[in-house]
Parts: structure tokens; C-alpha cells; sequence
């Protein structure tokens, strides 16, 4: 802490450190602060004259805590505070780029105060859209996460250095298509350079990220949303085909884009096509499906239906 800002500069450090400190004592606000205790009472006495209610408590475990008025108090966030803070309501919340929404209206009140340096990859972020999440999906770190999306809205080039697998980190150069979120994961689509393919990362995985000074542009039709459920339905070890006695605008209410890609074989039935690596839990959300339906191919998938109908029955029985 240096020692020549100003009174109104130590008063509102003074506010963060009692709000992010409970019980903070006069002795460690002074040092913080470079200032004398009374020097510190007294920063005190002025945010209680702004009408900031800050409480006191004597004894050996008193100190300064905030405490409840009726009106709210200025907050103080750090850069990743605000942007965790951001990610956080993405996670668990649908509407947070609509004011209308309580949450979404909230959420802008506060970024609209916040300081450029961190408002501006406080957007960024907040521009993505999420759903429900999966079990086990990581929240990747907010700092890394605003780089990404911020490199993707200016369309810079990247240089990262991503976790394959525990203790194997390679580095590779990306231009960044988008960041998106599904189901509490989160994705960045890109070009790879390193490997001169399409690819999509998981943001928690990304260590280290580097912004080049090198123009990054996105395909002129990208649809980040598509391209992810395409990326997550293709390309696994056992091939899928299932028919669908039903049209192909009531077998999309069924089957999410990422089980495989739909085509209509006439005006009453839909093909499946996809693949997967666990035709077990492919075959648990095949039951989703509210009409009679077929599985063509794959045998893995097949026999994976078989036991479960038979452990169904036998429940039922």
C-alpha cells in the first residue's frame, strides 16, 4: 500500500477491505492503509457520513463489518471477482443480456460501474449464452476465459498452451472462431494452425494463452451453437442409425443436436445419424423419444437396448 493517495482514495480502499475483511480491526486497517489508527477511524467516519453503514464491535474479536442500510453500499471487485461474478450468473441463468430480467438487469447495473479494464472483458463474456449443466462440468478460469473471448471479438490470433491429459501440455497457434457455452462447459472454436484443422477446446484446459498481433478471421457462415453440437455428435467409434417413425420437425423436440444430425426420409419418418462412444447412454436418451423408432445401425447400440429393455421389464415385473 502506498502512502500518497488520497483521503477519498484511502476511504475507499478502507470500504474494500471491510467489505472483503469482516471484522477487520482499526490496527490492521492503519497498516494496510499507511495511515495512524485515528487516521483510520476517521476514513471510517466519512464513509458512515456518505450514509455507508459500517458497524463496530469492541472486545478482543470486534472490528469493522458492513452492515445493512437502506441503501446499497458502493462494491469494490477485483478483475477476477467481477469476471467470476459474470460467469457465475452465465452458469445458472438463461436471460442474463436481458435488463428485463432481475438477473440480467442486475448484472448489467453492476457492470456499468465497473472500470474499463474490467468491464470490457466482463462483456465479452457476458455476450455467451449457456444451459443447464452437466454433472461434472468445470468452470474454467475467469481471467483465461475473458483473453479468449476477447481475442475472438477482435479477431486476434492465439498462441496456448493446452492440457491434453495430466502432465502432457502442448502449445499451439489458433485463430479463435468463438467462445461457447453448453450445459455449464465451455468450448472454444477455432482453426488450428499447429494442426491445420478445425477444432474445438475446452476452455478449462487452456494453461496459458498469448494475443498475437495477427489477424484471426472466422468462417463468413459461422454458427458457433452448430458447429459444437456437429463437433460433439461425429467423429466417435461406434456409428449410429436410428429411423424414427415421425416427421423431422417432432423428432428434433426429442432429439437434442448433439445425439446426431437429422434427415427426413419422407413426410412420416426421420432418420438418426450420428456415433458415439457409449452406446449405453446413447441408448438412455434414445427413450426420449415419444415414438416408435428402429435401431439400423450399429450392434454395440443394439445389444446396448436389448439389456436395456430386459432390466426394464424386470423392474416392471
Amino acid at each position: 500500500m502506498t502512502h500518497d493517495e488520497s483521503p477519498t482514495a484511502r476511504a475507499l480502499l478502507l470500504l474494500e477491505m471491510v467489505q472483503s475483511s469482516p471484522g477487520i480491526t482499526a490496527q490492521r486497517l492503519a497498516g494496510r492503509l499507511g495511515v495512524s489508527e485515528r487516521a483510520a477511524r476517521r476514513y471510517v467516519g466519512i464513509l458512515r457520513e456518505a450514509g455507508i453503514p459500517i458497524e463496530s464491535e469492541r472486545g478482543p474479536y470486534g472490528g469493522y463489518r458492513m452492515g445493512r442500510g437502506l441503501r446499497l453500499p458502493p462494491l469494490m471487485f477485483t478483475p477476477a471477482e467481477a469476471l467470476g461474478l459474470v460467469m457465475a450468473v452465465l452458469d445458472g441463468h438463461h436471460n442474463t443480456g436481458d435488463p428485463a430480467d432481475p438477473v440480467g438487469g442486475a448484472l448489467g447495473k453492476i457492470m456499468r460501474v465497473l472500470p474499463e479494464a474490467v468491464a470490457g472483458p466482463a462483456a465479452a463474456v457476458r455476450s455467451l449464452s449457456t444451459r443447464h449443466p452437466e454433472p461434472g462440468a468445470r468452470t474454467p478460469d475467469p481471467e483465461t476465459t475473458a483473453v479468449l473471448a476477447q481475442a475472438c471479438a477482435a479477431n486476434r490470433r492465439l498462441r496456448l498452451g493446452y492440457r491434453i491429459r495430466p502432465g502432457d501440455e502442448r502449445v499451439m497457434e489458433v485463430d479463435p472462431w468463438a467462445v461457447v457455452v453448453r450445459r455449464g462447459r465451455w468450448y472454444l472454436l477455432c482453426w488450428s494452425h499447429t494442426k491445420n484443422a478445425r477444432r474445438v477446446l475446452r476452455v478449462d484446459k487452456v494453461a496459458d494463452v498469448e494475443v498475437l498481433d495477427v489477424p484471426a478471421v472466422p468462417p463468413a457462415d459461422l454458427d458457433p451453437a452448430e458447429m459444437l453440437e456437429d463437433h460433439l455428435s461425429a467423429g466417435w467409434r461406434h456409428e449410429v442409425e436410428v429411423v424414427v417413425d415421425a416427421p423431422a420437425e417432432a423428432a428434433a423436440e426429442w432429439i437434442p443436436r448433439s445425439l446426431g444430425r437429422l434427415e427426413p426420409i419422407d413426410a412420416t419418418s426421420t432418420r438418426l445419424v450420428g456415433s458415439t462412444d457409449e452406446p449405453d447412454w446413447y441408448v438412455r436418451q434414445l427413450t426420449a423419444i415419444r415414438a416408435p423408432f428402429r435401431i439400423v445401425g450399429s450392434r454395440e447400440l443394439r445389444e446396448a437396448a436389448e439389456a436395456l429393455g430386459r432390466r426394464l421389464l424386470q423392474a416392471g415385473a
